[in-house]
């Protein structure tokens, strides 16, 4: 079975998502399951995790209905406010619906010393006893505060986003690899492999081009720790859902069946507890 982890969906509205800039005019528009669906069944994928974009609970309410609607919307990823006073309420609440798989901050956004903060950690602190996961969003430089971090919680299940959003493009790799690998030596963490395209040059790049990057997370992570995930729609900025796919699939060719099977979606299974029937 194969698992799309990582995904979104939004109707656009230019002041929310005002991240969308003009240099991303292709995503300045509604993507709904309606419009994934068709592209899952050409590449082969039986399901996916829809991932919150926005900071509300209006954003996770939104996922959840969308979910229930459509049956290859496998689990949500959503956001609540793990600095607020009554988080484990609001948590507890949507845990009773058993899509909801677990929370996601935009911690790229926030500056460094919030990672450590003692709000913060105590949101991150109540999601393990609801079986929660966290998803982690960071640029490179943040490592460093998420190793320790994620030391703290032996017992949380986390997951690195798009591998840290490397520097790609310029072909930096050295300090983000070090990091990378100090991360890893945490049990309790995976990591996506997604967002690569949107990290080189959009219009320029060919497979090759994410190998030195890819040959680093399988050797911190193994393979039972990396799972496939298309950053859809915002991986159309740098080329289709195949092309971004195959960069995966083409990679991991040299690995037997059943490892392939773990990175396409055992893993993605197993780390968010799906249900697959």
């Amino acid at each position: 079975m194969i698992i799309d982890s990582h995904q979104h969906f939004w109707k656009y509205d230019p002041i929310r998502d005002s991240w969308i800039d003009n240099t991303m005019k292709i995503i300045q528009r509604d993507f709904l399951p309606s419009d994934l669906k068709p592209v899952l069944s050409r590449n082969n994928v039986d399901g996916c995790i829809a991932v919150q974009a926005d900071q509300s609970e209006n954003e996770t309410k939104f996922l959840l209905k969308l979910a229930a609607e459509n049956n290859f919307i496998k689990g949500v990823v959503g956001w609540v406010d793990l600095c607020d006073n009554n988080v484990n309420k609001r948590l507890e609440h949507f845990a009773e619906n058993k899509l909801f798989k677990g929370v996601r901050h935009i911690l790229q956004s926030e500056k460094e010393d919030f990672i450590l903060d003692h709000g913060f950690m105590g949101g991150i602190q109540k999601l393990a006893p609801l079986d929660l996961t966290y998803d982690i969003l960071v640029f490179p430089h943040q490592l460093e505060n998420i190793t320790k971090l994620v030391s703290k919680f032996p017992d949380q299940k986390f997951v690195l986003d798009h591998i840290a959003k490397p520097l790609i493009k310029s072909g930096e790799i050295n300090d983000w690899r070090l990091a990378i690998k100090a991360l890893s030596k945490n049990p309790n963490v995976h990591c996506k492999l997604s967002g690569l395209a949107t990290e080189a040059n959009w219009s320029n790049w060919i497979n090759q081009d994410f190998t030195p990057y890819l040959d680093a997370v399988f050797e911190a992570f193994g393979t039972n720790r990396l799972m496939f995930g298309s950053d859809w729609p915002v991986c159309l900025l740098a080329g289709s859902y195949s092309r971004n796919k195959k960069i995966i699939t083409s990679y991991i060719k040299q690995l037997n069946n059943s490892e392939q099977e773990q990175i396409m979606g055992l893993n993605a299974i197993n780390f968010y507890g799906l249900n697959t029937h």
